[in-house]
């Protein structure tokens, strides 16, 4: 069956797929959350959700270097992946010889389109349905927070040191941002800008985030950062929440209510 996936790419698939390789964690998890346990034949080393199945799936590789004589072997009939996830070179080799489904997710409403479409695609799109109905509510109350509270927060996002980058417009997580009610200072720059202290400085943000992926910030850094802004408060935060777009959604906006409480 001809499918047309997220990056408008015409794929041949077998409905439903019996073999299935995710190169993308939270696709991988949402996979797992539909109950496709016995079709997904292969994940990455960083598919680390579900625990049990991280333990005991093979592995193909990262998200960014693939194992391509492992995934010969485990026969897939369907590769998912992501656009910024994974690595374009090498997706476009394993599209030679595998059908391979891609998402390309830069805010909410394409994260519950690719829920949508690879429930349809795999047999599950009763599940992905209301999966999607809970997430839209747990995102309904938030909205509804942040209007009650009246108040919204400037951040700053770090996703990684040495080099110092932040995450800005035309992401996933700047799109997280704005749904949480935070303003993110360096939105008017373009996806994960390269920023020095002293743009850091003169940005002056309400409150920095250090998220734990991809690079894992930890309490020295906070401390590190906070010489260069002592006057922001700095807060270490759960990169998934922010920046996985499967079912881990309904973990977030519950997640982004409790931030705002302890920053306000």
């Amino acid at each position: 069956m001809m499918i047309i996936d997220q990056m408008n790419r015409e794929v041949n698939i077998s409905i439903p797929p019996k073999r299935i390789i995710s190169l993308v964690p939270s696709q991988t998890e949402l996979l797992f959350y539909l109950g496709l346990e016995k079709e997904v034949v292969g994940i990455t080393k960083f598919c680390v959700h579900p625990h049990v199945q991280f333990k005991a799936k093979p592995r193909v590789g990262g998200t960014k270097q693939y194992n391509f004589e492992k995934i010969k072997s485990l026969q897939p009939d369907l590769i998912i992946g992501n656009k910024e996830e994974n690595d374009q070179t090498q997706i476009e080799q394993l599209a030679n010889d595998y059908p391979i489904w891609m998402s390309d997710i830069k805010t909410l409403e394409d994260a519950l389109d690719m829920i949508y479409e690879i429930g349809k695609l795999v047999g599950k799109l009763p599940k992905a349905k209301l999966l999607i109905e809970k997430i839209i509510l747990t995102f309904s109350f938030l909205e509804k927070n942040i209007n009650d509270s009246k108040s919204r927060i400037q951040v700053a996002y770090f996703i990684w040191k040495n080099p110092t980058m932040v995450a800005a417009s035309q992401t996933f997580i700047h799109e997280m941002l704005q749904l949480a009610g935070f303003d993110n200072i360096f939105g008017l720059q373009s996806r994960y800008p390269e920023i020095t202290d002293e743009e850091l400085k003169t940005a002056q943000p309400d409150v920095i985030l250090l998220s734990s992926e991809p690079f894992p910030f930890k309490q020295k850094h906070v401390n590190e950062i906070q010489s260069i802004c002592p006057n922001s408060v700095i807060k270490l935060v759960d990169g998934e929440l922010f920046s996985w777009y499967g079912n881990r959604l309904l973990l977030a906006a519950p997640y982004f209510m409790e931030l705002r409480k302890e920053l306000s």
